[in-house]
């Protein structure tokens, strides 16, 4: 059986995984969008996380399988494959691309220069091939970080950190050296709720308090407004630390640091106030308790001083051209992983991983995920299998206009990286910063060199 599974980052390795551990003959080809494989580990986890960024390592192993392909550089849906010819080319497509958008605040003032989304900032700095122009730190000083989960803590450290520290990590050049010429001193990161309600982990949270030449920060007074933070003797476990954290750094005298991170909790931002063309401030109303995990209106308001505004309150799925989309849920339909259309299973169509559940839970939380929709999969395969498909699919997907990049393409990018750290001086591996640099590094049109 030939199956295709559409995203590479850990949801769609995990499907391929899944598969191969399952089913001795399927043949799997793992199909994305970019050039590059390992999806949000390669461009979404923050560079100076070496531990979880070397989970490549594990997915690379997937990839280099005998009953695996890598092709990149395949867009499916809207411009590309489209969905009914994918179909066409396999017995069974598992579709795991993930929740692309970012929701947005919805306030006055969002769209001013100067106001980005957190990934917008993280693609930056993490040279996705779609990543937006340079210039987020021009002219800054002050940021503020709206959203208190383990993005908004990732963006936050990025702004304080020296470019020493950074410049042993795969950071594009051009990111490195706007963050070295960079002259924010403060950066407030700013969540509608209590401490106790925060969603970053402590060990994300315990990092900016062990920055080089830079301070956390916490405002006793606003730690006391929440009644769990007072005594947080009965939170969960993963609470209580993160308030111990916050009530060690509120209660210690201020420092000589030349850059603070300030947490700052119970602020609802209502509204981004320019100055000079662009953003300058941010306007906050003070929220209270609610008595129900929630956050009530105050009508007391609070104006913060910023000329980075960086949103960082979750993601949503967006629809794929061909497939049914529940515009709610920011998910499409299915049950167990089988993509339904109306109320009837599509045969040979599956989710997996955001696109499937929506944007929750941890990287590991794909594998669970993963293993439902490959065992609906499985269940259906002897019916599926009767239908007949190319014997390969690769001519085809060439001929819809795909610019495939195998597994020996991407040995060329990574040979690229490595030999751009060396010219560089840097301590390791450089990504390349945009596509046609990605492409040009790949030499034979790509040809699959699987055991160079």
């Amino acid at each position: 059986m030939r199956v295709a599974v559409v995203g590479s980052g850990p949801s769609g390795v995990y499907t391929a995984q899944s598969l191969l551990q399952q089913d001795p003959e399927v043949r799997v080809d793992v199909l994305d969008r970019l050039p590059c494989p390992y999806g949000l580990v390669r461009y979404g986890v923050a560079p100076d996380h070496e531990k979880i960024k070397s989970l490549q390592h594990t997915l690379r192993t997937v990839l280099e399988e005998e009953r695996v392909r890598f092709l990149g550089g395949v867009e499916v849906g809207a411009g590309g494959v489209p969905v009914a010819r994918l179909r066409e080319l396999y017995h069974a497509v598992v579709y795991c691309v993930g929740a692309a958008a970012d929701r947005r605040l919805g306030i006055p003032g969002e769209d001013l220069p100067g106001s980005w989304s957190a990934t917008e900032f993280v693609s930056w700095y993490s040279a996705h091939p779609d990543a937006v122009a340079d210039g987020f730190l021009r002219g800054v000083r002050s940021a503020v970080v709206v959203g208190v989960g383990n993005v908004a803590v990732d963006v936050a450290r990025i702004l304080a950190r020296g470019s020493a520290e950074l410049s042993a990590t795969d950071m594009p050049q051009a990111a490195l050296t706007a963050l070295a010429a960079s002259r924010v001193d403060t950066v407030h990161m700013v969540g509608r709720r209590g401490p106790s309600q925060a969603r970053f982990t402590t060990k994300e949270l315990r990092e900016l308090g062990s920055l080089p030449e830079t301070e956390a920060v916490v405002e006793a007074a606003e730690l006391a407004l929440d009644p769990d933070a007072a005594d947080p003797s009965g939170l969960p476990s993963a609470q209580r630390r993160n308030v111990e954290v916050l009530r060690g750094w509120a209660a210690r005298r201020p420092g000589a640091a030349r850059r603070r991170i300030r947490l700052r909790f119970f602020l609802r931002p209502v509204e981004l106030l320019a100055r000079d063309g662009r953003v300058g401030a941010v306007r906050f109303e003070r929220t209270a308790p609610d008595g129900h995990g929630g956050a009530t209106g105050t009508g007391r308001f609070e104006e913060i001083e910023a000329q980075l505004v960086l949103r960082s309150v979750g993601y949503r799925g967006v629809p794929l051209e061909g497939l049914p989309f529940d515009a709610a849920r920011g998910t499409v339909p299915h049950r167990a992983g089988r993509v339904l259309r109306g109320v009837a299973v599509a045969p040979g169509e599956y989710v997996a991983g955001w696109i499937k559940r929506g944007p929750t839970g941890v990287i590991g939380t794909n594998r669970p995920c993963a293993k439902e929709t490959v065992a609906s999969l499985l269940a259906d395969a002897p019916a599926l299998a009767r239908r007949e498909v190319p014997a390969d699919p690769l001519p085809l997907l060439r001929a819809a206009g795909a610019e495939l990049v195998e597994w020996g393409g991407w040995l060329d990018i990574e040979r690229a990286e490595a030999a751009l750290g060396a010219a560089l001086g840097r301590a390791g591996p450089v990504k390349l910063p945009d596509r046609a640099a990605l492409r040009e590094a790949v030499g034979g049109a790509g040809a699959d060199r699987r055991h160079d």
